[in-house]
């Protein structure tokens, strides 16, 4: 089978298409048929998910067909439409956990499931699970148009919350008001927090969904509320440190915490896909959520989607189809 692979140095990340064995599933495994797969940028920052030295599979969620079941699958059988969080979707065939798989809901194209596990979980793990956001809330999201940001944008609107967006182009501001952003602030500085405050009626928000990085992580804190938490799963800007207010973090009870899956045990995994399943799918059936796709490359353009998303010209989501 076909599969994309990524060899990291330690200045660059660069992709190769290779011809690999088809894999057998094991007792809790399946071999998916991959139709869809979403790309995501964290694959590509060295240190982050990728090693210097190291080559892998490329691709982290899809969605496709069973072909075949190891002995231990209870839930899906040969055929049935699946979707996940999949450890080298990037192919034409990958093996899935069946405890990390979710069956498509009926009427989703097959680009809307390979592209929704990753950024639509991990917003659920930040604004639900640990966020702790509420209808009528206040959510800040710095870099709103990335995907991330944009299942952030959607997931708050689902739940009732308010939104305020930053981005440093009007264009993609002006897109993202049609899915109910707020407040849309135009600007790659960190400069925000008069704009944010203003917006809150001088209360700031409860919770800042950081996308961009170190640069406007000081920021971010100046616009959290009494007892305001805030969330970092990206840093874009390559800035890994920053300045902490320890009396703003103190007098103000506020929270600061990571979103990463890349030390979460498998039975932690299989506990957030669950939860995901029984709050978010049925917003998902309902018509009430599903994925912004920017763009859509055949499987052999991967380095053209690649090239697309590090120009940083999308909103939403960028999918490739196998």
């Amino acid at each position: 089978m076909r599969s994309w692979w990524m060899v990291a140095s330690e200045t660059e990340a660069r992709v190769e298409l290779r011809e690999t064995d088809l894999p057998e599933p094991g007792p809790t495994q399946m071999l998916v048929r991959v139709r869809a797969a979403g790309v995501n940028r964290g694959e590509f920052i060295i240190g982050g998910l990728t090693k210097a030295g190291t080559a892998k599979p490329l691709g982290i969620e899809g969605a496709g067909e069973v072909v075949k079941a190891g002995a231990q699958v209870k839930r899906f059988a040969p055929g049935a439409r699946v979707m996940g969080r999949f450890p080298g979707a990037m192919a034409e065939y990958v093996l899935a956990e069946e405890a990390q798989a979710m069956a498509v809901p009926e009427g989703m194209s097959w680009e809307e499931a390979g592209s929704l596990t990753t950024t639509y979980m991990v917003a659920h793990d930040m604004l639900l699970l640990q966020g702790g956001l509420k209808s009528g809330g206040w959510l800040l999201v710095t870099g709103v148009s990335s995907g991330v940001g944009v299942a952030s944008l959607q997931i708050a609107k689902a739940i009732g919350a308010r939104v305020i967006g930053t981005s440093g182009s009007r264009e993609k501001l002006d897109k993202l008001k049609a899915l109910g952003l707020d407040v849309a602030i135009c600007t790659r500085q960190a400069d925000f927090q008069p704009q944010v405050m203003d917006a809150t009626g001088g209360a700031g928000v409860n919770l800042v969904v950081n996308n961009v990085g170190g640069t406007v992580f000081a920021e971010a804190v100046r616009c959290l509320a009494f007892e305001g938490r805030l969330a970092t799963v990206g840093y874009v800007d390559n800035v890994l440190k920053a300045e902490i207010d320890l009396q703003a973090l103190h007098a103000k009870r506020l929270v600061l915490f990571g979103v990463s899956q890349k030390m979460t045990s498998p039975a932690q995994k299989a506990d957030s896909t669950r939860a995901f399943a029984e709050q978010m799918l049925p917003l998902v059936a309902a018509g009430k959520l599903r994925p912004l796709i920017d763009r859509v490359y055949p499987f052999a353009e991967f380095p053209a989607a690649r090239a697309h998303m590090e120009a940083n010209a999308h909103v939403g989501k960028i999918v490739i189809t196998a």
